[in-house]
């Protein structure tokens, strides 16, 4: 489903001509709902950068919202370079197992420390102990992907090619929402939205979390 098949189902579901305005307010809504109740394959994404030799600080990328991982390696050692995964830990923590900063190593242990310096709206974090060397560091991370109202998207998404009852649902719950429609109307479209995301939950985090090598294929008992 396209960003302009969506616009037009929502209208004719709640029966109702919003501005672009309002109908993107209602997708971008539902977008976020969505991908904060399940964890998509699509939400993950992978960013490489450097450790700085004595700065314990790295700094998040603008649409970070959560890590998945943090790994260093020496990018001098090229192909041979083994990866070490940070564990995540309170500021506390780091600060009292690494309270001189002039103590350096490699680097065991990451939080997340607070507003960057240069932007209030971005975030850094704090490592442990500080890095004795530069380091390459590869960031798996949650984020938002282009929503499918915005120029980059292409008015086309994950979401909307691959499960749109529940990008559809879910906007025109927020669309009704705002409308005060009837009750009885709203139950309707919410358990409609429900099925919509068991659905999509039983693939991402079941049929994208195993394999039928090592699960076995889904089977109904036959009688």
């Amino acid at each position: 489903m396209t960003y302009d098949e969506l616009c037009t189902s929502i209208q004719d579901y709640v029966e109702n001509t919003f501005s672009t305005t309002q109908i993107d307010v209602f997708i971008k809504e539902a977008e976020q709902r969505i991908y904060n109740s399940i964890q998509l394959p699509d939400l993950r994404k992978n960013v490489e950068g450097v450790i700085t030799s004595g700065n314990k600080y790295l700094q998040c990328p603008d649409d970070f919202l959560s890590v998945y991982s943090i790994a260093v390696y020496d990018p001098l050692l090229e192909a041979d370079a083994e990866y070490s995964y940070l564990l995540n830990k309170d500021v506390n923590f780091i600060r009292e197992a690494y309270p001189n900063p002039n103590s350096t190593g490699t680097p065991k242990y990451y939080a997340i420390f607070g507003p960057q310096s240069a932007n209030i709206n971005e975030l850094t974090f704090i490592l442990g102990p500080t890095p004795n060397q530069d380091y390459a560091a590869e960031l798996h991370y949650f984020y938002y992907p282009p929503s499918i109202t915005s120029e980059e998207s292409g008015g086309m998404t994950w979401l909307g090619d691959n499960f749109d009852s529940a990008l559809l649902y879910g906007s025109i719950l927020e669309a009704y929402t705002y409308l005060k429609g009837d009750a009885d109307i709203m139950t309707n479209y919410r358990q409609r939205y429900e099925e919509a995301m068991n659905l999509l939950n039983t693939l991402a985090t079941g049929k994208d979390r195993g394999d039928a090598y090592r699960n076995g294929q889904a089977r109904i008992p036959v009688r």
